[in-house]
């Protein structure tokens, strides 16, 4: 068959596939690997031309992970703070040593265990962001903290390539390690290091007048390093990963993500697709025990040792529950690491199927377990109680005295601002909600009565004394989270106005049936707003003129109060 026919017909076939998969809402990694089982030998055996399929695929891994580089600046490093790191090396550490303890109990070889272990301890970044990103939660505590954690992960990788690409099979020099092997790795991080802070930025100022010579010299700098790396003994891998590093310092990194991206998918379909083609299921029906075992621990143990380590630290045991789900499937670097591992001789293809079978049942299974847990945790809040340690919580700290207030906010950005200037101007006793950290940082220097916490959790709404509340006011934009907090409000306090966000017809109507005061619908709110400016006006331009000067002046403020709370972030993290 013909190459091209060949890669339509598998592409065609894939895109088939994802549109079911979408639908299910999983992860579109589910259904490239799918794919690949469809179009492999146990079904159709359409993909006939393997090594020029591998070709594209490990140019898809490379550019799947110079952009994972472009991502990992010292300044993200500072930013996902201490518990972070301590929760991404503990999680590591204890993952790795229970799942080579279960891989020995198995018996499976020791080489076997320690791979797999350490397969195990890699979770999703590209699937974890983007179902953070879809809830609307990358900016919740948990969030950044999960965030942070994977990073330490994605810094893990970086080694483990490095020693595993350097190791032949079956053999192992100590002297020959450490002199040939951490030597030379250093000399290149040190090289590498150099070029980035004292050649590149230079260069690619100069190159990124034009759009397109800053792609090329992209794909460029990250194919030339990872066939350094590759000819020098390392892996491929390595080499790409650390030309994203280098260019991750640079002004133009968001450009280069972006133009990157589409370019990565396409090669990374492939690299899943020739994965999913080449498990055997002979293999599988072999290791259906192990299978199980391994996807049971990575689904609930995962998620207790990060929930243990957070305990430990004086988290909330709801902060721990969301921050642990998210570790709930492996990675797709911990099957590059695996296919690294067969490539090197390590390890055998039937070792490959085994962890792609955890990774299709984990993605899948940890996928509606982070999707539902705001719905998961409330049935489970009873039993949890063991993970935390007694005392104030550092994620419940309350910064206000009183107990009784008129108005409560959930939610202080953007819209949540301007309501707020409001009740300063009318003096209501108001207490402010919210779930991003730094926002509740700036109140309390502002001195607004606030405190951390998430709508979504019934436990707080118990803790704040509604029955004498007078208004309640979300500025969140989500269905399922207002229609909670008015069901569990009206309950106790029918005589409240309750004033809720919405970006949907029929979701508003459904909001004032269940009984909202009032929905706030921005978008028809600024249509509604403009029409009146015209009606008003008369498109008379001295009107326009002056609502013109006056939104710019508002825009300003806005403008000065983000520039002054991003001054003062940089500043604190300058401190630490």
């Amino acid at each position: 068959m013909d190459l091209f026919i060949e890669i339509g017909i598998i592409i065609i076939v894939t895109t088939l596939i994802t549109g079911i998969i979408r639908f299910l809402k999983q992860p579109i990694l589910v259904a490239y690997i799918l794919s690949g089982i469809i179009v492999g030998p146990y079904f159709f055996n359409i993909l006939q031309s393997v090594e020029t399929i591998r070709t594209f695929s490990q140019i898809g891994i490379a550019l799947l992970l110079f952009i994972v580089g472009l991502s990992l600046t010292p300044k993200v490093i500072k930013e996902v703070g201490k518990i972070s790191l301590a929760t991404g090396i503990g999680q590591i550490i204890f993952t790795s040593i229970f799942g080579f303890l279960i891989g020995i109990l198995l018996g499976f070889s020791i080489i076997v265990s320690i791979y797999v272990a350490v397969a195990l301890t890699f979770s999703s970044t590209i699937i974890i962001m983007k179902l953070l990103s879809d809830k609307g939660d990358s900016e919740t505590l948990y969030g950044k903290i999960a965030i942070g954690f994977l990073i330490v992960q994605d810094l893990f990788v970086i080694l483990i390539l490095m020693i595993v690409a350097a190791i032949p099979a079956g053999t192992f020099n100590f002297a020959t390690f450490t002199f040939g092997i951490l030597l030379k790795g250093i000399g290149l991080l040190v090289l590498l290091f150099l070029l980035s802070i004292y050649v590149l930025p230079s260069v690619t100022k100069y190159i990124a007048k034009s759009q397109e010579f800053l792609l090329l010299f992209s794909i460029g700098w990250c194919l030339a390093l990872a066939s350094i790396f590759h000819y020098l003994n390392f892996s491929i891998e390595v080499g790409a990963l650390l030309a994203g590093v280098t260019l991750a310092i640079t002004p133009y990194r968001y450009e280069i993500s972006s133009r990157m991206r589409p370019l990565r998918d396409f090669f990374i379909i492939l690299f899943f697709i020739l994965l999913g083609s080449q498990m055997v299921f002979s293999d599988i029906s072999n290791h259906i025990i192990p299978i199980i075992i391994f996807s049971v621990f990575i689904l609930i143990g995962n998620p207790l040792i990060v929930m243990l380590l957070m305990g430990f630290f004086g988290y909330t045991k709801r902060t721990s529950f969301l921050s642990g789900l998210t570790v709930a499937q492996i990675s797709e670097f911990s099957l590059i690491l695996i296919a690294v591992g067969v490539q090197v001789g390590h390890l055998t293809s039937e070792i490959l199927s085994v962890v792609t079978a955890i990774g299709l049942i984990t993605i899948t299974g940890s996928t509606y377990m982070i999707l539902y847990s705001n719905k998961i945790y409330p049935h489970l809040s009873k039993y949890l109680g063991i993970f935390e340690r007694k005392g104030e919580k550092i994620d419940e700290k309350k910064y206000h005295k009183t107990t009784d207030y008129d108005v409560i906010l959930f939610g202080c950005d953007r819209l949540g601002h301007d309501v707020l200037k409001s009740f300063k101007k009318i003096k209501e006793k108001f207490l402010v909600l919210d779930y991003n950290p730094e926002i509740v940082r700036d109140l309390v220097k502002g001195g607004v009565h606030c405190r951390y916490g998430d709508v979504g959790d019934v436990e707080l709404l118990d803790e704040l004394n509604l029955q004498k509340v007078k208004i309640i006011i979300s500025t969140i934009p989500s269905f399922d989270i207002n229609l909670l907090l008015i069901n569990k409000i009206k309950k106790l306090n029918k005589e409240v106005i309750i004033i809720v966000v919405s970006h949907q017809i029929n979701e508003a109507i459904k909001l004032y049936e269940e009984g909202a005061t009032y929905v706030i619908m921005p978008y028809f709110l600024g249509g509604h707003y403009f029409s009146t400016l015209i009606e008003e006006g008369k498109l008379n331009p001295k009107d326009i003129l002056k609502k013109k000067d006056a939104h710019i002046k508002y825009l300003e403020s806005r403008k000065k109060n983000s520039e002054k709370n991003t001054n003062h972030k940089k500043h604190n993290n300058q401190e630490k």
